[in-house]
């Protein structure tokens, strides 16, 4: 048979496809992914699943899952080459998520896709992910490497993440005590986090950025899942929002019962000076800033009146960064949030 020529015979390779590089990455990847484990992962990385035992802690647990992706701000990693922190991104977004139900994040299994496999870019991409769920404290059991020739521009890639987390029953945090007069506490953001980047490019096009405002744009999204838990064992929390697309008007409603409103003061916390830029530079209204981005608001707590000054001391005694950021009203009508 011959081997050169339209004839000659063909191999996965030949396809686009480098079976030996998945191997290598998955290889490379093993040490980070360790050093996420929890006792009750019974088998991780390498097989066709993964297991995991519940917590022996919870006498009721409830399994609450979450997923999530990057979106659009990985065409700046594209972009810029920053292929370090969009993991701690993915990892961010689903924990976060999970965490306001009052679970604790267990595992955590991601997908990476990418026209061409690119070793040294994946890696990044998943020691990032594995550091994402050291600072959550929940295992990276799994995911999936998919290399698929002609799905994708040449040096871009996808991801996308999913999170299994565990909350007794009789802890599940999902609003329904909320009640006129309680106190919204607000964590610090560490910059726009993943919401908001088609407007992002928009204003970017405008707008040539210095390093420094790569840098502040590329912030990785804050994991509050560790001080959060341990506010859980201390005070007694009525709701908990992640602030993401749709901003806080759009997020805090959600934790709310119909004929209840979330007054939030704007000056009662500094709007960091990224958010300032951006809406400078693209002319953006200010309504518009508190639908989009989470505008220096990362996570919100609602507590009694009588709970809020201890929450906010262990809040900051954890690391965390807490204004006091307005109250909750009766309203008719729909649950609502007003940012004035």
């Amino acid at each position: 048979m011959s081997t050169s020529g339209p004839n000659r015979p063909l191999s996965y390779r030949d396809a686009g496809v480098d079976i030996d590089e998945g191997d290598a990455l998955v290889d490379a990847i093993k040490p980070f992914a360790r050093r996420t484990m929890r006792p009750e992962v019974l088998a991780g990385i390498g097989g066709f699943g993964a297991l995991c035992e519940l917590p022996k802690k919870y006498r009721e647990p409830v399994l609450v899952s979450g997923t999530d992706g990057v979106g659009t701000k990985l065409k700046l990693a594209f972009q810029y080459g920053r292929h370090d922190t969009v993991g701690i991104d993915l990892v961010a977004m689903s924990v976060n998520d999970v965490l306001v139900q009052g679970a604790e994040p267990l595992f955590f299994l991601d997908y990476f896709a990418c026209g061409r496999l690119e070793r040294a870019v994946a890696t990044q991409v998943v020691k990032g992910i594995a550091r994402g769920c050291e600072l959550a404290g929940c295992a990276l059991i799994g995911g999936e490497t998919a290399e698929m020739p002609g799905m994708y521009p040449e040096g871009e890639y996808d991801l996308a993440g999913f999170c299994v987390g565990v909350v007794e029953k009789s802890r599940i945090i999902d609003g329904r005590a909320i009640v006129p007069g309680d106190v919204i506490l607000g964590l610090a953001s560490s910059g726009p986090h993943s919401n908001g980047y088609s407007l992002v490019r928009k204003i970017l096009e405008r707008a040539a950025p210095e390093p420094s405002r790569v840098d502040a744009l590329m912030q990785p999204t804050r994991i509050y899942v560790k001080p959060v838990l341990e506010l859980l064992a201390q005070v007694r929390v009525k709701g908990l929002a992640h602030i993401t697309g749709g901003g806080l008007t759009g997020n805090v409603p959600r934790i709310l019962q119909d004929g209840l409103r979330a007054r939030i003061e704007k000056a009662a916390w500094p709007r960091p000076e990224v958010f300032a830029w951006l809406q400078r530079e693209g002319g953006v209204a200010e309504d518009e800033m508190h639908r989009v981005f989470n505008c220096g608001i990362g996570m919100v707590v609602v507590v009694a009146a009588a709970d809020a000054e201890t929450a906010a001391e262990a809040l900051r005694a954890a690391g965390e960064t807490v204004y006091d950021i307005g109250r909750i009203e009766a309203s008719s009508g729909e649950a609502s949030a007003l940012v004035a």
